[in-house]
């Protein structure tokens, strides 16, 4: 692991912006960055709003993991970026931020990837869907 690395859960508003500042490295050519979003229905039934829980230490400990994990498959990585919001979140607000840095695009594209598709995975986050109808929690998942 970096020293520079971000790995966080929290209630604040998360920014692309913030987030892509945090992983800038001169040694850099490439920085992307994956912004997960609230939309408005699953599966064609209307969203309210989003709640996430986490048990934040365990969810920055395997998030600490994925990139690790990353550090040893994409060696052009120069800084990683996993953020994670809980709380209320309403439609169009960011609830995930993954951000990679690399000395060349190709691995910053395919670490990003990996990040979030792990995290879904592996990373104890829950969310509960409120609709008109209902509500739903789901957990962990690929996606």
């Amino acid at each position: 692991m970096n020293d520079q690395d971000i790995y966080a859960v929290g209630e604040r508003a998360l920014s692309p912006d913030e987030i892509a500042a945090r992983v800038d490295d001169p040694g850099a050519g490439g920085v992307v960055i994956f912004s997960g979003v609230v939309r408005n229905q699953t599966d064609g039934r209307p969203v309210k709003y989003l709640e996430y829980e986490a048990h934040a230490p365990m969810a920055e400990a395997k998030m600490r993991e994925i990139g690790d994990a990353i550090r040893a498959r994409w060696g052009g990585v120069r800084r990683v970026a996993m953020l994670h919001r809980v709380g209320r979140l309403e439609i169009g607000e960011a609830s995930v931020l993954i951000a990679v840095s690399a000395a060349h695009r190709g691995d910053a594209f395919e670490a990003c990837r990996y990040a979030i598709d792990t995290l879904k995975r592996t990373v104890p986050v829950w969310k509960k869907e409120h609709f008109e109808d209902g509500e739903v929690w789901v957990g962990l998942q690929g996606g």
